[in-house]
């Protein structure tokens, strides 16, 4: 386990390597770039990057962007596990190969401060470890001139996503580009179908509702020797303060879609939701169902439903009723259908594109081209879409997007060892759970 505690930082002017026009998606480019921004060394068009976070999602993350090409390189990876590590170098290296796996073990870093000498090797970072430690990774990520893949969601408590927003402007000012892992905007069936939609396709919006309800997930058997961290470490899913709940991890996908449509955040949610089927102590204090009414400007509802259980109907859908029609942007395939039921547009999923790699063919050509895209903003506020819903559930209130923005709402331990003493968390219970909750 490494434990040094700074950063590299690097203020030096860096050119970019002029490459094609930027795959934008729905990104928003943040100007031109100043000095300062960190970029990979003049002369050279290849970028280096450290993965932060090598379990499933983080080695799908650096495997999608070293599949767009040999520029490409991995050169640093760091994880508070081991195992998790060594795993996902050796599935990286059997793909791509030394050419773009450049790990060598001096380069494989484990513990809670193994991020830290993983950034000095790399132009971009990216960050995928569970919710909690994504707005301080972040913050150091920009503080160090790092562009950064940002895996979502951001946090997982209004005062991280405070921290997340801050640091997205830091970024900005300084030429970064920072692209999120909400992969729903660059998948062409949705960018189409939201394109119409704005362009008043099914005339003015007057309510929706969005779905994710799926099966259930893993979970990791305590053995002897386990402390509480590394157990909820392993268990992270199943501990709010690390995931925020499957409502803020998975269902943000939903929501950003949703506030993408709208063009804007809820402005106040009611919700309701429990434990059904995990009531085990191994599902930790999760909830496995939540039902959110979500009430955007101008007085549009949105009904929002999540769940994961077992033996239950798989539903995936966005549904939109406008004043002329009903618009369907799904995962598989888009369309418009009028109020008979007629359909009156198809928008199928291109079955060639991976908007898992678009992410990083947009990410990487943004550097390359200098012109930064930032995303931060925009993920953050899906990310607190999130927990304005699982907060209205858990406290059993009707709460504004204000009032939980500014909240005395910090759940994540400050400081971190496996011997740190956790709290007994509790289920939360709707009517005695505080919005108000600090450790």
């Amino acid at each position: 386990m490494t434990n040094s505690k700074n950063i590299t930082k690097d203020s030096t002017r860096r050119d970019f390597i002029k490459g094609t026009a930027v795959a934008v998606g729905t990104g928003l480019l943040a100007g031109s770039l100043p000095v300062g921004a960190a970029a990979f060394p003049a002369g050279s068009d290849e970028i280096k990057i450290a993965l932060i976070g090598c379990g499933g999602r983080g080695t799908g993350a650096a495997s999608d962007a070293l599949s767009t090409g040999k520029g490409i390189k991995l050169v640093a990876m760091a994880d508070a596990f081991e195992d998790r590590v060594s795993k996902s170098h050796e599935v990286l290296l059997a793909k791509y190969g030394k050419d773009q796996v450049d790990v060598p073990e001096k380069r494989r870093y484990v513990g809670f401060d193994a991020y830290k000498q993983a950034f000095e090797h790399a132009d971009v970072v990216f960050l995928a470890t569970p919710p909690a430690f994504r707005p301080q990774h972040f913050r150091e990520a920009v503080e160090g001139n790092k562009h950064v893949f940002l895996e979502k969601p951001v946090a997982v408590d209004p005062a991280g996503v405070r921290h997340v927003i801050e640091s997205g402007e830091m970024a900005k000012k300084k030429g970064l580009s920072v692209v999120a892992g909400t992969l729903y905007r660059r998948q062409s069936n949705f960018v189409e179908a939201i394109g119409q939609i704005h362009q008043g396709a099914i005339g003015q919006i007057l309510g929706g509702s969005e779905y994710y309800m799926t099966g259930p997930i893993w979970v990791k058997p305590r053995t002897a020797g386990m402390t509480d961290m590394e157990y909820q470490m392993r268990n992270w899913y199943y501990f709010n303060w690390l995931s925020g709940d499957h409502i803020v991890e998975q269902f943000i996908h939903n929501l950003d879609v949703i506030n993408w449509i709208m063009k804007s955040h809820p402005i106040k949610a009611l919700a309701t939701g429990g434990r059904i089927q995990r009531t085990a102590p191994e599902y930790g204090h999760i909830y496995d169902h939540f039902s959110v009414e979500f009430v955007y400007p101008g007085n549009v509802l949105v009904q929002a439903t999540s769940r994961q259980m077992r033996n239950v109907k798989m539903h995936k859908a966005n549904r939109i009723i406008g004043s002329e029609g009903i618009a369907y942007v799904n995962p598989r395939e888009s369309w418009f259908e009028d109020f008979n039921n007629k359909r009156t547009k198809h928008i199928p999923k291109d079955e060639e594109e991976n908007a898992y790699v678009t992410e990083h063919v947009d990410l990487m050509k943004s550097i390359r081209e200098g012109k930064p895209l930032n995303e931060a903003t925009e993920v953050a506020h899906s990310t607190l879409t999130g927990i304005l819903g699982r907060e209205s559930a858990y406290t059993g209130k009707e709460l504004t997007w204000d009032e939980v923005y500014q909240a005395d709402l910090d759940i994540v331990p400050k400081e971190f060892s496996w011997d740190t003493k956790l709290p007994k968390w509790e289920v939360p219970v709707p009517g005695l759970t505080d919005l108000v909750r600090n450790i």
